[in-house]
């Protein structure tokens, strides 16, 4: 049994490799112009939209997975972000245990936007684009079908021009045209059938991946806008109660500065010693007028006549005073 297993699978071998040896040469032929070719320009047209169609949904698959990638990375870093808000919050802070159950619900918000994400849109990509690799198959194999083909009614048209016709080789030859040509069809008809439907879904597969895509955004922003207005509001109370500890501090330290300065007030109503201050300064001297030389002389004479008791020194004390002042005497009066 063994040996028959082996047996078969190197007559398909063999099978195989006569037919590429076979399809190689009806290719070189037609390239060197030497066999016609068959050519269908409108299934050339569903292979180039297929082609198209397939490139740009691999391209939009690729661009999704990033933008949920990229969707993920802010999940992670927004959540490390609210953890290290709660570990920092203290307990005796307005709004502690609103602001853990926020941290919780933004987190849940995350997770359901990503999930909805990879179920809707993600997946929804993924199922569309898993047919094109089979149908991408079949049509090689058509080309390879319709090779088949075409050498098969070369060889087919070559032994009947032959001088020597042999009937039994041409019988051959006619059997293998017919099985060719129907193997080709039939590929032929059903991808004819399924690449013009494959063709129009897209226009439904891309509405039905950008709506839902829309629509979870929609619905995430209005969630996450509600989440950040309460923690605006929660932030905005600590702020109020910071100001109102502030504040309140502020009038303790102000009683204790005015009891501290009626301590002081009561202390200083018992007389203090008084300090010197420095000596008064002395009032500048009075300018007298000068009297008048005449009048001076005359009443020095006066006192004379006034004291003849006086001793004899005083009229030589008059005349010195008159030498001195150089003062005419009366007598030149």
């Amino acid at each position: 049994m063994a040996e028959i297993g082996k047996g078969v699978t190197a007559g398909k071998l063999a099978l195989n490799v006569q037919k590429r040896l076979s399809r190689a040469q009806e290719k070189v032929l037609q390239k060197l112009g030497k066999a016609d070719e068959t050519r269908d320009a409108a299934f050339e047209e569903l292979v180039a939209n297929f082609t198209k169609q397939m490139n740009e949904g691999g391209k939009l698959q690729k661009d999704l997975k990033s933008y949920m990638a990229a969707v993920k990375a802010m999940h992670d870093a927004s959540r490390r972000l609210q953890d290290c808000l709660a570990d920092m919050y203290e307990p005796d802070w307005f709004g502690k245990e609103e602001l853990d159950a926020l941290v919780e619900d933004t987190d849940t918000l995350w997770l359901s936007y990503h999930q909805n994400l990879t179920d809707k849109s993600l997946l929804c990509m993924d199922t569309y684009l898993a047919q094109f690799p089979e149908i991408k198959s079949r049509i090689a194999k058509r080309e390879r079908k319709l090779v088949d083909f075409d050498s098969a009614r070369h060889h087919f048209a070559s032994l009947q021009k032959g001088k020597k016709k042999d009937e039994a080789k041409i019988a051959k030859a006619e059997e293998d045209l017919g099985r060719a040509q129907k193997i080709f069809e039939e590929l032929n008809v059903e991808l004819q059938d399924e690449l013009p439907t494959l063709w129009d879904s897209r226009v439904g597969v891309y509405v039905s991946t950008f709506q839902s895509l829309a629509g979870h955004q929609e619905s995430f922003h209005k969630e996450m806008s509600k989440l950040s207005q309460n923690l605006n509001d929660i932030m905005t109370k600590l702020e109020e109660q910071r100001q109102i500890k502030k504040d309140a501090t502020a009038a303790t330290g102000k009683g204790d500065g005015a009891k501290s300065e009626e301590a002081n007030h009561s202390e200083s109503t018992s007389p203090a010693p008084k300090k010197l201050g420095p000596p008064p300064n002395r009032p500048p001297p009075r300018l007298t007028p000068s009297p008048d030389p005449k009048q001076q002389i005359a009443g020095m004479f006066e006192e004379e006549a006034l004291e003849p008791d006086a001793n004899t020194n005083s009229s030589s004390t008059t005349q010195e005073v008159r030498q001195t002042l150089s003062y005419p005497s009366l007598e030149q009066i």
